[in-house]
């Protein structure tokens, strides 16, 4: 014989889901992993707008690449390198979590590869505008 459970009400309104305060490390994560999923797919699509440019002759190609070189564009490479390290470094924890490996760990794993990501993004920002000089 079971007994039907019933759903707790929520505590929250709906004003407070964007409230910060009191929220943990894992719920961060879940965010960044979401924007940068989201972030990754414009960059997709955009890309492949980019590239169709090639069908166009080299004089197309050329006006892009003048302003790809352009300041405002090379940040948005170092913001993209951050977002494809932050997805994929995540992910990666995400899976070594699901095969069970570094369960008990799982809050150090995040923060390794949080400053991995943060050293690695500095590194090609250096690189990138190391270039550009």
């Amino acid at each position: 014989m079971s007994a039907e459970v019933k759903p707790k009400p929520a505590d929250r309104s709906p004003g407070q889901w964007f409230d910060v305060r009191g929220r943990r490390v894992g719920l961060w994560a879940y965010v960044v992993m979401r924007l940068s999923a989201a972030g990754l797919v414009l960059y997709l699509f955009l890309h492949l707008g980019i590239l169709s440019q090639l069908a166009q002759g080299p004089a197309a190609w050329d006006g892009f690449v003048a302003i790809a070189k352009s300041p405002v564009i090379l940040v948005l490479d170092v913001v993209l390198i951050v977002g494809m390290l932050a997805h994929g470094l995540n992910g990666l924890r995400l899976t070594l979590i699901g095969l069970g490996i570094g369960i008990p760990r799982h809050k150090t794993m995040l923060w390794v590869f949080l400053a991995l990501t943060v050293l690695l993004s500095a590194l090609s920002a250096l690189a990138i505008f190391a270039e550009t000089k």
